[in-house]
């Protein structure tokens, strides 16, 4: 590891007043085309554009904050970065902060958001323009119920119950749906669900959104199979299933489904001949696994974007620019998935005369 230190006898940084000068303009002009404001004539922004590039000028955020009197950094709040989706958002939020000018500071929570308290103190500390909040687990909930920040927080609701669309079109329950409508579609009706933990927000709302398809189709759901999004828990998941009480299995996240494809390999239960898999997220790796994995499609990085936007608009809504809101869950069919072997057997007899 090495620290890389500027060379001696490095040349400053050019100023405003140095861009000013070669322009020929006042400093008030530059600053007028650095922020898009009208009232410059279009060959003068060109000339200051002209001067900016040939200097090699960059903006000084420090310097800027401090004449604005508003911070340009965010602070974000995440439990479980390690897995895929919240990685994901954190990386779209990142993208969407430095886009805006902005740097995000990360504060990163495990899987049961202990020290939540102590992780909502600590970004008080900081000079903070806004935070972000992708917490879903319990004790994040309640550590927020008792927190009084004094900036603005956006907690990152779209994956979970979105109570604003009771139509359930955004994140997880129109995740679930899509799964379980798939399977049911192929003439799937026992249909098993390996969940994630019950004290994250987003598992439960997956449980939840299972119950209800199962039920809106008149269908009874079978036993719940816990696991912890990891895909040793699907592991153990798809050594307890039961192949003759069950003809197609939804693992709540793509991990699970990793291990449950695993155990059923290794009690000769072929996928999805025998039993289909269905994940959701749509990790890179989903197209990899074998056999390769149905899944649902979940725009966790544009769900990132999209929260850090909301957020800005709230700081700064004038300087802010709209983005295009994520995109919905989308199925993505694989290889894993088939219509059951009773139901495939009718569909592929020849007619009998």
């Amino acid at each position: 590891m090495s620290v890389v230190t500027p060379p001696a006898g490095s040349t400053r940084a050019a100023t405003i007043y140095d861009v000013a000068r070669l322009a020929g303009v006042s400093h008030q002009t530059v600053s007028r085309v650095l922020n898009d404001e009208p009232g410059t004539r279009a060959a003068t922004r060109e000339r200051v554009r002209a001067a900016i590039a040939s200097l090699g000028y960059r903006r000084n955020s420090a310097a800027t904050a401090l004449a604005s009197r508003r911070s340009h950094r965010l602070g974000a709040l995440v439990t479980g970065m390690l897995e895929s989706g919240p990685s994901k958002f954190i990386d779209g939020a990142a993208t969407a902060a430095r886009q805006a000018g902005y740097v995000l500071d990360i504060v990163s929570l495990d899987h049961t958001g202990r020290d939540a308290t102590q992780a909502t103190d600590l970004l008080d500390q900081h000079d903070l323009a806004g935070v972000v909040i992708l917490a879903p687990s319990d004790q994040v909930h309640a550590a927020l119920a008792t927190w009084r920040p004094r900036v603005p927080v956006l907690v990152a609701t779209a994956l979970e119950d979105d109570h604003t669309d009771p139509d359930g079109h955004t994140g997880n329950t129109a995740a679930t749906r899509a799964a379980v409508e798939h399977l049911l579609g192929l003439g799937h009706t026992r249909i098993a669900l390996v969940a994630g933990p019950d004290h994250w927000a987003s598992a439960a709302a997956r449980t939840h959104a299972y119950h209800a398809t199962m039920a809106a189709h008149r269908l009874p759901s079978l036993p719940v199979i816990p696991g912890d999004w990891s895909a040793r828990s699907g592991h153990l998941a798809g050594h307890a299933l039961d192949p003759t009480t069950t003809t197609a299995v939804l693992a709540a996240n793509d991990q699970m489904a990793l291990g449950v494809i695993r155990a059923l390999s290794e009690r000769g239960i072929a996928v999805p001949e025998a039993i289909s898999a269905i994940g959701i997220d749509d990790i890179p790796e989903a197209g990899y696994f074998l056999p390769p994995l149905t899944t649902v499609h979940l725009d966790f990085h544009g769900y990132g974007h999209h929260a850090i936007t909301t957020l800005l608009r709230t700081i700064d809504p004038v300087g802010t620019r709209p983005t295009p809101a994520p995109e919905p869950p989308r199925l993505v069919v694989r290889a894993s998935t088939a219509p059951p072997v009773a139901s495939a057997a009718t569909v592929a007899a020849p007619a009998v005369r």
